[in-house]
């Protein structure tokens, strides 16, 4: 690999890491509105910040770095408490991580983002810091605090190159700094540095306040405390030399490397503190020595003989658990270390996995018609081996659902101040694992419902105290397993779905006849037709009848189903349940002439046996009575027009589809089959009630059909038989589900 490519693919790791910050960045910022002051969630935020700032300089986005530069410095003043966090402040940080975000997209030609909106989003942020210090962060007075709050001139410049040079390695610096007495008079606060300092990395800090006189004997003008930090930083010993620039002449500043991960030590124990005191020169050897000689506690014995101060323990002390913590987690991340792994080699692994199971299939196949038991035997072992590789591989593709319930905080946040209304989003089971293809197509739809819910569903909080709720709506999105289903729901307390206004608006636009009757399900799965909607206006957020068919026919395509339940003037809950995974499934293997068909296993409830006389009859109505129900079912036979002399007993497999119990006649049920699901070719791509493909253990092909749309195909051929009417008679077969 060339250096160019090198670089292009340090570049992606940094796109790839800067977007999880910025993620970071975001769900900080809409907690900190509802918790303005909690001081771990604006660290988190400057986290966020500083590193994309750092790392940006480092691999070359210094317009990043810059652009940050400015946000960083605005959110320095609100963690030391100098500055307030309003909404407008989190709103239009919230517009500077979209900026970022575009900057970073790798589409974007230099300088091709919103370089107008940048500037002004700049002037906006330094105005804040501008106001809030009046001025004198960028004065250019003799003070390092210049370069806390200063613009992205020759500083930011040499720290950027620093960064680069320092490779990300994180090194340990012991940094002693006694600044001048006057330091106050030529208008230096030092304890912005010690802050400055200790944003370079993980710090720990002891002020030495022995030397402050009584209050009778104290000048307010002299400053009578020096400090000792321990610092973890990639940032170098020159760039940590910079913050004292300007004061460095006129003070004691001491900067040791006392760590570094490629020492011999670096993950063995560290020093003892005797050790410590010699090596910062706060007593010699020839005292530790002496002091060693009493068996008592070092730290306690030189503070009662005077020979060190209490402050200089606590420093030496601080120093040595701080290392001691450093080589813990460096241990800890080497035993821990994960590697990031492109999507398509994980695809690639899957489908080789998936080709193994099919090769596995047949070797087992092949033992048993030889009756070779010790090729029997293998078979056996080889199965148990593929199937915990099988099993190890499809937990790779899993994610949790969190990663989905990230971006809807924002998504809530906009569109609740956009429409006036006050809403608390709460989720549920973000730990709940879902294939990532399936996570991947689940965002536009969860989006789609989200914005129906906060738009139809929640009142404003004027109409809600009028109906005697809360001012505050609830939407709730809660997830859990469900055997080989995820099920989600998405719930709010709004107005509910009103039946007689969903049935008018139907009825207008011809979905349903007039005199139909519909149970509730019915009428609420009109929601889905394709241009339905009760909206009276068209908004920028709904109105345009698209949205829901959408939802549907996305859920559709992940082998999902789809569910509305509603209480008028309560609440609307809408379920999804999803496969876990799109890759291997169960499936149940049945026969039709000379043809093979998998039913998924997971819809799958029952078979039962129906012989020629039982079909006859029901004068061939297609109905057949389970324990006391009467279930339609579809004879696949005659769907897929194939030929041939049905055999005397045939069977119904009885599935469940939404609380729906439909059957499929079939010649022969053979039995539970690992289904690896192929893709059909482009020529096969408007068949419906085929969802794919998979190859048997002989070689053969058999279809995997698509239980939801066949039964859909079915209805749908029945409503246009018969014209959609709704009499007795034409409900005897699987119409009558519709």
């Amino acid at each position: 690999m060339n250096d160019s490519q090198k670089d292009s693919q340090f570049r992606e790791m940094f796109r790839e890491e800067a977007g999880e910050h910025l993620v970071d960045l975001e769900n900080a910022l809409i907690e900190l509105e509802e918790r303005p002051d909690d001081a771990d969630l604006i660290n988190r935020a400057f986290r966020a910040m500083h590193t994309i700032k750092g790392c940006g300089a480092m691999f070359g986005f210094d317009d990043v770095s810059r652009f940050t530069h400015d946000i960083e410095t605005v959110f320095m003043l609100v963690r030391d408490g100098e500055l307030g966090l309003t909404k407008d402040l989190v709103s239009l940080t919230l517009r500077a991580k979209d900026e970022i975000k575009s900057m970073l997209d790798p589409s974007m030609v230099p300088g091709g983002a919103d370089l107008y909106g940048r500037v002004e989003l700049t002037k906006a942020f330094s105005a804040i810091a501008h106001k809030k210090t009046g001025g004198e962060m960028r004065s250019g007075m003799d003070s390092g605090s210049s370069r806390i709050f200063g613009d992205s001139g020759e500083f930011g410049k040499a720290g950027g190159t620093q960064s680069s040079q320092s490779a990300a390695i994180e090194r340990t610096y012991r940094i002693r700094f006694r600044p001048p007495s006057e330091i106050f008079l030529h208008g230096i606060n030092p304890i912005l540095l010690i802050k400055e300092l200790a944003g370079f990395g993980r710090a720990r800090v002891v002020a030495h306040t022995g030397d402050i006189p009584s209050l009778d004997q104290l000048n307010p003008e002299e400053c009578f405390v020096f400090w000792d930090v321990v610092l973890t930083t990639d940032a170098g010993e020159d760039k940590i030399r910079e913050v004292f620039l300007f004061v460095e002449d006129d003070s004691e500043l001491k900067v040791e490397l006392i760590d570094e991960p490629n020492s011999p030590d670096a993950n063995a124990g560290y020093k003892k503190l005797g050790e410590i005191l010699v090596g910062r020169g706060d007593i010699t050897e020839s005292e530790l020595d002496g002091i060693l000689s009493a068996g008592k506690r070092i730290g306690e014995i030189l503070v009662e003989k005077g020979v060190v101060r209490p402050g200089c323990v606590e420093a030496a002390l601080a120093e040595q658990q701080h290392i001691r913590d450093i080589r813990k987690s460096r241990v800890q991340e080497e035993a821990l270390t994960t590697i990031r792994v492109p999507a398509e080699k994980l695809d690639t692994l899957v489908n080789l996995v998936g080709e193994l199971v099919t090769l596995q299939a047949r070797l087992s196949r092949t033992a048993i018609k030889r009756i070779d038991y010790e090729l029997l035997g293998l078979a056996e072992e080889v199965e148990r081996l593929v199937s915990e590789l099988r099993d190890n591989t499809m937990n790779m593709r899993m994610l949790p659902i969190g990663t989905v319930y990230n971006k809807f905080n924002r998504l809530v946040r906009d569109l609740s101040s956009e429409l006036n209304k006050e809403i608390e989003f709460i989720t549920e089971g973000a730990a709940t694992e879902l294939d990532k293809t399936v996570i991947e197509k689940l965002n536009d739809p969860l989006i789609h419902i989200i914005r129906n819910s906060i738009d139809h569903g929640i009142e404003l909080p004027s109409v809600r105290q009028e109906k005697g709720k809360p001012r505050k709506g609830t939407l709730l999105i809660s997830a859990a397993h469900s055997g080989a289903h995820v099920v989600i729901s998405i719930s709010d307390d709004g107005a509910g779905l009103n039946k007689e206004v969903i049935r008018a608006k139907a009825i207008e636009k011809k979905l349903i006849h007039p005199s139909a009757e519909l149970s509730e399900n019915e009428l609420f799965s009109i929601i889905f037709a394709p241009g339905f909607s009760t909206a009276k206006e068209v908004t920028s957020v709904s109105g345009r009848g698209v949205g829901m068919d959408v939802v549907k026919r996305a859920i559709e395509s992940l082998k999902g189903s789809i569910d509305i339940t509603s209480e008028d003037g309560i609440r609307t809950t809408i379920t999804i349940k999803l496969p876990l995974t799109l890759a291997i499934i169960d499936g149940l293997l049945v026969k039709i002439g000379k043809d093979q068909y998998v039913l998924p296993l997971a819809t799958v409830v029952e078979c039962i046996a129906l012989t020629k006389q039982e079909i006859g009859r029901t004068h061939h109505g297609e109905l057949v009575v389970v324990r006391g129900d009467l279930i339609p079912y579809i004879n696949l036979r005659r769907h897929f027009f194939i030929n041939g002399q049905a055999p005397d007993l045939q069977q119904v497999v009885v599935t469940d589809v939404s609380g729906k119990r439909v059957g499929f006649l079939v010649d022969k049920v053979i039995g539970q089959y690992q289904t690896v699901i192929k893709k059909l070719g482009g020529i096969y791509k408007d068949v419906v009630g085929m969802s794919g493909a998979t190859i048997l253990g002989d070689g053969t092909v058999a279809v995997i059909l698509d239980v939801p749309k066949l039964i859909g195909l079915v209805e749908k051929e029945h409503d246009a038989l018969f014209g959609g009417q709704s009499s007795e008679d034409h409900r005897t077969t699987i119409g009558q589900l519709c």
